[in-house]
């Protein structure tokens, strides 16, 4: 191909405002707008690179959304079923599919009762007969009101555990008889057993009524209505506050003294979870282990908290979950194999709910092995804890 010499520097095109080979245009209009066009197509090449960017990123949000959305909506079918349970055992679902699809359900319902095999329980005869009735033979049948009935020799025996309720209270005066402190410089007197001095109603009645409002959990105003209906004590709902705030002031230094001991143990399982007082939002710690037991009540769930319970320097070994507030409590802790126990099932429902696009081959298995794992681990510390 022949090789187009380059032209004189000096060289001056006649045509460079109208070249015939350029449809009349100028030679110089054309070379500008050529270069224009370079600079705007590389314009454009670096718009639609940010373009490009920019979709990624959003298609990144869509999809982080949409794997969030998922597990939320896994999150929340997983709590409504822990909370709604079917009225049904494991099985119905699936044979009544199948009888659905069949027509007719074949399935017959478990028996109610123990299972086969199981030994029976009866109620163990009590030790003591405190009286004995006779009860003559009937003269009437009751079933069928006939009156031609014949005596049988012997008695059948039947031995039954009932409670005696006396509708009324027992009175007490107490003649004290004084003497003179002449370091106070007042007149004092002792109290008996069963007696509470200045006090109108009794050691037993108030036990009664707060064994009635924190061990069984009635409240103040129906804990008063037994108390009139039972045993026939009249009282007020705030004679309660008041017996339960003597309780605990009177109670004070065995608390203090549970704290100590709780801080000196070599082991402790601590938790935490909420509680209402006076209608208000409040936190019950606990803290202790197979001897122990303290409790705590408090407006707050910090760290401090539980630095108040335990101490600055707690050297035991502490049993928790995995709240931080009890992070800066000692150098020796367990996590709560239950907790785990419990967190793997949450897991393994919430991940059945994902769809399949979003769930892992690999979560189900682990989570089976770790139930299972940490429940043999669990079988055996009871067989250690349980005398042989």
């Amino acid at each position: 191909m022949t090789r187009h010499p380059y032209p004189p520097h000096d060289f001056e095109c006649l045509y460079r405002h109208t070249c015939p080979y350029l449809d009349g245009l100028s030679t110089t209009w054309v070379l500008g707008q050529y270069r224009r066009a370079d600079d705007v197509y590389h314009e454009h090449l670096r718009i639609i690179d940010n373009f490009s960017d920019a979709l990624k990123t959003s298609e990144d949000r869509v999809r982080s959304l949409e794997r969030e959305n998922a597990e939320l909506r896994a999150k929340y079918q997983a709590l409504h079923r822990k909370q709604f349970k079917p009225n049904r055992k494991k099985g119905d679902e699936s044979d009544g599919e199948r009888g659905s699809a069949e027509g007719t359900s074949t399935a017959k319902p478990k028996k109610r009762g123990a299972p086969m095999g199981h030994p029976g329980w009866t109620r163990p005869v009590p030790a003591q007969i405190d009286r004995i009735v006779h009860v003559p033979a009937p003269t009437v049948c009751p079933h069928c009101r006939s009156g031609d009935l014949t005596p049988i020799e012997g008695t059948d025996e039947h031995i039954q555990e009932d409670i005696i309720i006396k509708p009324r209270t027992v009175v007490t005066r107490y003649l004290h008889a004084s003497a003179y402190c002449p370091r106070g410089r007042i007149e004092v007197v002792k109290a008996v057993k069963d007696e509470i001095l200045h006090a109108p109603i009794g050691p037993v009645a108030k036990s009664t009524a707060i064994y009635l409002r924190y061990r069984i959990g009635i409240p103040y105003r129906k804990t008063k209505e037994i108390l009139a209906d039972l045993f026939g004590l009249s009282c007020v709902p705030a004679s309660l506050v008041g017996f339960d705030r003597k309780a605990a002031k009177n109670g004070k230094a065995l608390y203090e003294d549970l704290r100590e001991k709780i801080r000196v143990s070599d082991v402790v399982h601590a938790d935490e979870t909420s509680w209402r007082n006076d209608g208000k939002g409040h936190y019950v710690w606990f803290a202790g282990n197979e001897h122990l037991a303290f409790f705590h009540i408090d407006r707050h769930r910090s760290a401090e908290v539980a630095k108040a319970i335990f101490g600055e320097d707690f050297g035991g070994t502490l049993v928790r979950d995995r709240y931080a507030a009890y992070n800066g409590i000692g150098a020796l802790w367990q996590s709560c194999l239950a907790h785990l126990i419990t967190k793997a099932g949450e897991i393994s429902k919430e991940h059945a709910f994902l769809p399949e696009a979003e769930k892992d081959k690999h979560v189900e298995p682990f989570c089976v092995k770790v139930i299972e794992l940490l429940g043999d681990a669990c079988e055996e510390g009871e067989k250690l804890r349980t005398p042989v």
